[in-house]
């Protein structure tokens, strides 16, 4: 079987163009994205060394959980002008680079990725899932395992490998109840509120003693702290609806996963291109001499 890495595309394109410094062709366009995106992908094949890398990319849409939560993700800012402009460069090299992308309208790449990962784990595959987003742990076991890229304050702890047990540590509950902790406590980052007071610590015991956000509803007149008892039973319905929201979909149909051929010529061009002297320097000795990598 083979080992393959699916890289939430917007999440590790957002954290290179935030990394680099400020970089420019010369007639302006910025390029730093694009600089950071090569490097973080080199040093993640270097690392993994995957039989194939799929990455995964909003076109703009989640239109399931819209139509469920008209205000999801609604305070997210804009994406800033300087990394729009990129998008095309960064997509174009990852194709050049033998790398597939996933792409579709209407549908949240997380969910993409999610289901690919649960198809390929299915087929025997392993699988290691290259993104910061917390709502991957709920598909972590197994063969999948996550790979979280090293934190701000001390970005040279490298790459880090989460596994089940790892989820645990982190959330203090196993992957499967990833998706009702998140429904309780809340997702800023989705604009998904949760319970107002329900923390980390007082979902996970409620978890541990109901197994999941239908059995504390279920269960509502007995929780503690005693507070909570009138609010969970009022706002049930808000509750099965994070609870929706939060889901990964693992049903929508994964991709034909085939590793694809380096097309050098196509990359030398874009690294020309964007003026990317060290990268065209780096392509022509790594893509001629694979041996070495």
């Amino acid at each position: 079987m083979a080992k393959w890495m699916l890289i939430d595309g917007f999440n590790l394109a957002y954290r290179c163009f935030y990394a680099v410094p400020e970089l420019t062709r010369a007639d302006g366009l910025p390029t730093n994205a694009v600089h950071g995106w090569v490097k973080s992908i080199w040093r993640l094949q270097d690392q993994e060394k995957p039989d194939g890398t799929l990455v995964f990319f909003d076109l703009g849409g989640a239109q399931d959980r819209l139509a469920l939560h008209p205000e999801y993700k609604a305070q997210r800012k804009e994406t800033p002008e300087a990394l729009v402009r990129q998008l095309p460069y960064l997509k174009a090299v990852t194709r050049a680079m033998g790398l597939v992308g996933v792409e579709q309208d209407g549908v949240e790449s997380d969910d993409l990725l999610a289901a690919q990962a649960v198809a390929l784990a299915r087929d025997g595959h392993e699988v290691r899932v290259v993104s910061s987003d917390k709502d991957f742990a709920q598909i972590v076991g197994g063969r999948i395992t996550l790979l979280l890229p090293p934190p701000s304050a001390n970005p040279k702890a490298g790459w880090r490998i989460v596994d089940e047990a790892g989820v645990v540590e982190k959330f203090g509950v196993p992957p499967a109840q990833i998706a009702d902790f998140l429904a309780l406590v809340g997702d800023t980052s989705d604009n998904i509120p949760g319970l107002n007071g329900v923390g980390p610590k007082t979902a996970v015991r409620w978890l541990q003693q109901w197994g999941g956000v239908e059995g504390v509803i279920a269960h509502a007149a007995e929780l503690a702290p005693e507070r909570f008892r009138a609010v969970v039973a009022a706002e049930a319905d808000r509750l099965r609806l994070n609870l929706k929201l939060t889901t990964l979909n693992l049903s929508l149909p994964s991709v034909a996963a085939v590793p694809s051929a380096v097309q050098l010529g196509e990359l030398v061009r874009l690294f020309q291109d964007l003026e990317m002297k060290g990268a065209l320097a780096e392509a022509q000795h790594r893509y001629t001499q694979p041996e070495l990598f």
